[in-house]
């Protein structure tokens, strides 16, 4: 498989046949976004907890929605790296 064509696979969107390595934010980033700015500019209490909480929740929504519907296997990598590293996270906070 030569370079071009591996990278054709990686990156081909393969409903528009453009090559795709990001896209316009959607609802569950445009949330994402919000939350979590939310969770930066508000003190410690239970709105920066709520906002964390719901990040966290659509963070999984999107990751989950990629792995599902991307584009391209880029675009489901990204959504399996994401929801794995929820997942460490989330491992990780148990042990505490």
């Amino acid at each position: 498989m030569s370079a071009h064509t591996t990278f054709d696979w990686w990156f081909r969107n393969r409903q528009t046949g453009r090559i795709t390595l990001g896209q316009s934010p959607n609802l569950p980033i445009t949330i994402f976004a919000a939350t979590t700015a939310v969770g930066v500019l508000v003190p410690r209490g239970p709105v920066r907890t709520a906002a964390a909480e719901l990040a966290v929740g659509v963070l999984a929504w999107w990751a989950v929605d990629e792995i599902v519907r991307g584009v391209n296997p880029y675009r489901r990598l990204l959504g399996v790296g994401a929801l794995a590293s929820l997942a460490l996270l989330a491992v990780r906070a148990r042990r505490r």
